[in-house]
Order: structure tokens, then C-alpha cells, then sequence
């Protein structure tokens, strides 16, 4: 299904979200991770979530062996980590995973209970269907294959490379693979109104790297077995060799397609053409039928994404023989459409997709992946009924005082920049008085009437809420932006920045500990959720973020002497990281995540001066023998604790913009002269920086 609008919105989020391999995520999409609570920490706080140690951070996790200037993350987190198993249904796992089991959890008790009330109306009865649906896997195995037989005959009867291309842009409502993205989002350059975006996909992997570098040869081959296997599971003939050919075919697209790093470019993907215009860059692929089959046959303009390989892909969209097209079509319907199936569909799916790419050896429960499925496709009417059974009304007025006391930190730091001329300077100051905030739900919940939800079909619940949504969406073009439209549900772990709506958010479920606990010690909230405040403020000066102005417009608002400065530092600090090598052979990509790297630099200085602020002339007080600054570095370096699998790692290295939370901690800090004092760092630390030689940006 291709309801994956948030994706597209250039929405800068702490943790990165798992997208369906056979779609590539838009340019600009840069988001974040997340990490588990002790299994032995003691009291129940604020909204049901379980507090870290008595004063909001877990003493027992540390590890006092190891000095705080040679490894200041496993001095803090590693006696946590060393206990830490992964579960069994998971490829990672830390403090933002076991917070989104705690909303799953959640979710799962009001979903429970709307399917048991017989007199369930509206949203309740929605959601309780759903999940019946979901729940009804004797239904599943009994139906087979049998929910895709109108999809595969609609394939069967695609002829031509007009109608497959007319096929392909019809599969933006529903099930199933193109060559092209498309999605509905505000328009860069004119944020005030909607506009098409198209973009480049075609890979059924996760990336281009996973068909072109020889250390995935492995993962290649078994993907072909997995093509072949569900082409088998639908009768679809000579299984094994089309998935030959599949491969070869995607391996073409790869070949041309821009890198993850080269998406991120605002400018560079910001490229507005008419249809007409763009049928004659890209001759070879059909776009009137495309726009056609996607019910956007009308639209005045087209921003296409990474244009330069538009030519490249039409032109194997075209050299490609319509069974090989068929078979692909075939292939990516029962892909996508594998989770709702029955076991056997079930099982391959989770075989290559999760246990071969990520590492992880059991399927999630049932019970799991339909409160996930609810979630994904009718979100806000469930988040409604959570909201209020689990998200305190104070919250909100405690967390609008943390933002208000980080964006005065941010001014601080903007009006005491010695590298950036006084033009400037008021600009992104004009910026930053225009940011907006949203916590916690939506001010309007969407509304789902008209959307028919069956007991009964969980295929078709699937299909008619991915249809909803896409008409909802394109219904949209001749209308102003919606300023109160939010990019994530509030059961959600996780927050984010828009770019275009120059706006944060933080949805209800990450307003928890160890991220946000009232009745914790200042110090570590500043550290935490302070820290993610100040990352999310962040993105909208990072190296993308800083290209649009204060009223969410792609603009350079940036004197050349000023942007050649900032970009010196940037530079700098993605050197950083990319010397770092995870794993052997394998370093983090520093241009990709720099955007999430900037963030967290800027979030930490951002949570330790809000703190300072905080104290209002006053001394810290010490607690357990650690400063309040000691403090507020110990909060930010406890939400990043977590371990991953190696096959996980491997692809977070190559597909994530965020690096690993190991590093996310570790780099920050040492660019940060006040962890220096804090903790009495010397040059014979390992992690010692030497002062010229430490990144200055905010």
C-alpha cells in the first residue's frame, strides 16, 4: 500500500521509520531512532511508564569501570546493555522499543475492549472491526490466495506499456509496485498549498547498495528466492525464471538511481515540471497514463524528485518485456500484500523481510501486528480513544514551559554566534520566533466516515483505508495546507520536525520515561526530552532545514560568506562520524545522517543551556555524587541505550539517516566543552578532542 505520505513530507523525526522495501522513501525524509526500560526499575511514574531509578536515571545500568572520558555511553549505559537480550520478535532493542511495547500494549487493551462491546458505534466499531479482521487468521488460511484474484487478473490483462504504467499509478490507491513514487504533500517553494511530488522506486530491496556491493551478495540471492517463492504461492508461471529476470531488472534500476545521501539535497530535488514537460525529459515512460491510473491526470505541476535518473528508469521501464512487467507486478502485489495472507504468505514474508535483512528470528504475535496494522491505517481514531484513557492533561503544560525554555536557549545561541554576520542573524532569529508546536493529539481528528471497514476482510480493509486515504489526500490540491494536520498518530514513540509547516511535534507516547517525567530530577528531563526539543529545533537550522525560511518556504535566506561557514563546520562534524566503522568494512555514512547528527549535536547544547536557565541564578544541587550538568549529559545518553543485530546494523548503517545510539551519544559530547569540565576529560582520554578541533555550529 502506498499511504506513506509522512514519509514524504521531508519531516525530520528522532527515530527512523521502516518503510515496505518495495517503496524507496522520499527525498529530504529524515527521521529518528529510538531504544528499553530496565527490566528491574523500580516505581511506577507519571501515566503508567516505569521510572529510571529513584531520581530518573538507572544507576544499576552503569558501568563505573570504564572512565567517562574513554566511553562515556558504555559508562553510563554498560551494564544495562551487556544484560540486554534482544527479544526473539525484535532486530533491535532499547529504551525507544520497549516504550513502543508499552504503547502497543496500550493500544491492544482499547482495542480488546471495543471488540467485546456489542453496541460499538463510529470510530470504536471502525477500529474494533479492524482488528477483528486482523484477528481472524482461520479466516486467512482459508481464503489463500484467494483475497489477490482480482488484483492478478487486473495484471493479467495489462497488455501494453501504457496500461502498465496506467496499472502502476492505480497501485498508489492500493496494493502493489511501480517504477515511480507518488505522493501529495506541501509544495516546498509555495508551503502554502498542496502539491504532486514523484519520485524514483522500482527496488524490492532496501536499497540500491543491496544490488550493487558484494558484501550483500548474500541477501541478493536469497531475494531472488523470495521472488520466486511468492510468484509460486500465486501460480504465477516459470516462478524461477522471472524472479531472474525481476533481479536483473532491479538491478537496472539501481544502477541509475540517486544514492540515499543525494536525496537528502532540498534543492537538488526540488525540480516542478507540467506532465507535458515532463513526458518529453523522460520519453520513454507513459506519464499521462500514469497520472491517469493515480486520479492526478489534471494536476498543473509535477515537482519530480531525483529527476537526472527519471530518463534512466523510463528507459528500462520501456526495454523491459511486458511479462517480465507482469511478473513484477505480480511479484510486488503478493509482497505487499503478505502480511494479510495466509501462513504461508505470512511466513516467507518474514523470512527475507525480517530474519534475512534485519536478523530477526521470530514473527511478532498476531496480536502485535494488528494493533500495528489498526494503527498504521486508521491511526487517529484509534490514538482518540487512547489519548484519553492514557495521556494525562498536564503533560501538555509542562512540556509547552520545556519548549518555551529551550527556543529562548536557541536565541541565546543564534544572538551569540560569532561565525554568522548580523543579516543573517536576524533572519534565523525571524525563523525561530515563527516555529510552532504540537503535543501530545490533534486539536481535529481526522474523519473516517465513508470508509467501510469489514469484519470479515482484512484484504479489503487494507485496500479500501490505503484508497481512502490516497483520495483524501488528492481531493486536497485545490485546497490551502491544513496547519493542524499531524505526520504521526499520538500512540507513536517518536517526534519531528516539518520543514514546510516550520513546525515540532511530539506525540503523546513519547511523553513518558525516561524521556519526560515530572516528578524526575530536572537535569534528566533537560538531558531527555530537553535534548529532544532541541534536536527537533535543530532540524530546522540543520544542513537542509536551514534552506527554508521561517514560513516553511525553499528559499536561500543565507549570506554566501555565512553558508560557506556553516558547511565548513558541517563538513567537520560528518568527517567525524564517517571514520567511524561499526563493523568491519562498514563506516557510518556521514553525508547521509548528517542532518540527524547536526540535530543531536545541537539538541544536547540545547537541553544543558535550557537547564542552565532553568536554575535561575541558583546552584545545582548534587545527587548521588553527580552535578546537575553530569546530570543532564547521564539523561541524554540513557534514551540512546540499546542493542541492535548485526544483520539490523548493517542495514541501519547503509539505508538510516540517524547513526547507531552508541554515537549518537559518544560524537555529540565530544564537541561539547562543558562534558569536558563536567567530567574532568583529559587529553589521555580516548574520546579527548582537542579544542580547535571540536564543531561549532549552534
Amino acid at each position: 500500500m502506498k499511504s506513506l505520505w509522512f514519509g514524504a513530507a521531508a519531516a525530520a523525526a528522532l527515530l527512523s521509520a521502516a518503510l515496505p522495501a518495495a517503496a524507496q522513501s522520499a527525498p529530504g525524509d529524515r527521521q529518528l531512532h529510538m531504544f528499553h526500560l530496565h527490566a528491574d526499575e523500580a516505581g511506577e511514574s507519571h501515566g503508567g511508564a516505569q521510572r529510571m531509578g529513584a531520581w530518573g536515571f538507572d544507576l544499576d545500568g552503569m558501568n563505573r569501570t570504564i572512565r567517562p572520558g574513554d566511553d562515556f555511553f558504555a559508562y553510563a549505559n554498560g551494564a544495562y546493555v551487556d544484560a540486554l537480550e534482544i527479544p526473539a520478535d525484535r532486530s533491535r532493542f532499547g529504551v525507544f522499543d520497549a516504550l513502543n511495547e508499552l504503547s502497543i500494549d496500550r493500544m491492544h487493551a482499547v482495542l480488546e475492549r471495543s471488540a467485546a462491546d456489542p453496541q460499538a458505534q463510529g470510530d470504536t466499531r471502525l477500529i474494533a472491526d479492524f482488528y477483528r479482521s486482523y484477528m481472524d487468521q482461520a479466516r486467512a488460511e482459508a481464503l489463500g490466495a484467494e483475497p489477490l484474484a482480482a488484483d492478478l487478473a487486473a495484471v493479467r490483462q495489462t497488455t501494453d506499456h501504457a496500461s502498465l504504467a496506467r496499472l502502476m499509478g492505480q497501485n498508489m490507491k492500493g496494493f502493489g509496485g511501480s517504477f515511480f513514487s507518488a505522493y501529495v504533500y506541501d509544495d516546498a517553494k509555495s508551503p502554502d498549498r498542496y502539491t504532486v511530488y514523484f519520485g524514483q522506486a522500482g527496488l524490492g530491496m532496501p536499497d540500491r547498495d543491496y544490488y550493487l556491493e558484494e558484501r550483500f551478495s548474500a541477501q541478493k540471492e536469497k531475494y531472488q528466492a523470495y521472488v520466486a517463492q511468492l510468484l509460486s504461492l500465486v501460480g504465477w508461471p516459470e516462478p524461477e525464471a522471472r524472479a531472474a529476470d525481476i533481479l536483473a531488472m532491479e538491478t537496472r534500476i539501481a544502477q541509475v538511481s540517486w544514492t540515499r545521501a543525494e536525496r537528502r539535497d532540498d534543492d537538488k530535488t526540488y525540480n516542478p515540471y507540467t506532465l507535458a514537460e515532463l513526458q518529453a525529459f523522460a520519453p520513454a515512460f507513459p506519464w499521462q497514463a500514469f497520472a491517469e491510473g493515480a486520479d492526478l491526470g489534471g494536476v498543473p505541476k509535477i515537482v519530480a524528485s531525483e529527476n537526472t535518473a527519471f530518463p534512466k528508469i523510463a528507459e528500462i521501464f520501456q526495454e523491459t518485456p511486458v511479462e517480465v512487467h507482469q511478473a513484477w507486478a505480480a511479484y510486488t502485489l503478493a509482497d505487499q500484500a503478505a502480511p494479510y495472507l495466509s501462513n504461508a504468505f505470512v511466513q516467507a514474508h518474514h523470512e527475507f523481510r525480517e530474519k534475512t535483512l534485519s536478523g530477526q528470528p521470530e514473527q511478532r504475535p498476531r496480536w502485535k501486528r494488528a494493533v500495528s496494522a489498526v494503527d498504521s491505517n486508521v491511526g487517529e481514531a484509534l490514538g482518540r480513544l487512547y489519548v484519553a484513557e492514557y495521556f494525562p492533561p498536564e503533560s501538555k503544560a509542562k512540556m509547552d514551559a520545556l519548549v518555551a525554555d529551550v527556543k529562548t536557549a536557541m536565541r541565546g545561541r543564534i544572538e551569540r554566534l560569532t561565525w554568522m554576520g548580523d543579516e543573517t542573524k536576524a533572519k534565523a532569529l525571524e525563523k525561530l520566533s515563527k516555529f510552532t508546536v504540537k503535543i501530545g493529539y490533534p486539536e481535529e481528528w481526522r474523519d473516517y466516515g465513508g470508509l467501510e471497514i469489514r469484519a470479515d476482510d482484512l484484504y479489503g480493509n487494507i485496500e479500501r483505508a490505503a484508497a481512502f486515504d490516497w483520495a483524501f489526500r488528492v481531493g486536497r490540491l485545490d485546497q490551502p495546507v491544513d496547519p493542524n494536520e499531524w505526520g504521526m498518530t499520538p500512540p507513536t514513540v517518536n517526534a519531528y520536525y516539518s520543514p514546510t509547516k516550520n513546525q515540532i511535534v511530539f506525540p503523546a507516547a513519547i511523553l513518558q520515561p525516561p524521556f519526560f517525567d515530572p516528578e524526575a530530577d530536572p537535569a534528566i528531563n533537560y538531558g531527555a526530552i530537553g535534548g529532544v526539543i532541541g534536536h527537533e529545533i535543530t532540524h530546522g537550522f540543520d544542513d537542509q532545514g536551514r534552506k527554508s525560511d521561517g514560513d516553511g518556504r525553499l528559499a536561500d535566506w543565507w549570506t554566501a560568506q555565512d553558508a560557506e561557514r556553516f558547511m565548513e563546520q558541517a563538513r567537520k562534524l560528518g568527517a567525524q562520524y564517517s571514520a567511524i566503522e561499526p563493523l568491519p568494512g562498514l563506516r557510518i555514512n556521514g553525508d547521509l545522517s548528517m542532518g540527524e547528527n547536526i540535530a543531536d549535536l545541537g539538541g544536547l547544547l540545547l537541553g544543558l543551556d535550557a537547564y542552565r536557565l532553568s536554575l535561575q541564578g541558583q546552584e545545582a544541587p548534587v545527587i548521588d555524587g553527580f552535578s546537575g550538568e553530569q546530570r543532564v549529559f547521564l539523561g541524554w545518553a540513557q534514551v540512546w541505550r540499546g542493542k541492535y543485530r548485526e544483520d539490523a546494523l548493517r542495514r541501519q548503517l547503509v539505508t538510516g539517516p540517524h547513526s547507531p545510539g552508541e554515537y549518537r551519544v559518544n560524537v555529540p559530547i565530544t564537541n561539547i566543552d562543558a562534558w569536558y569540565e563536567a567530567y574532568e576529560v583529559q587529553p589521555e582520554n580516548r574520546m579527548y578532542v582537542a579544542p580547535d578541533d571540536r564543531v561549532r555550529i549552534w
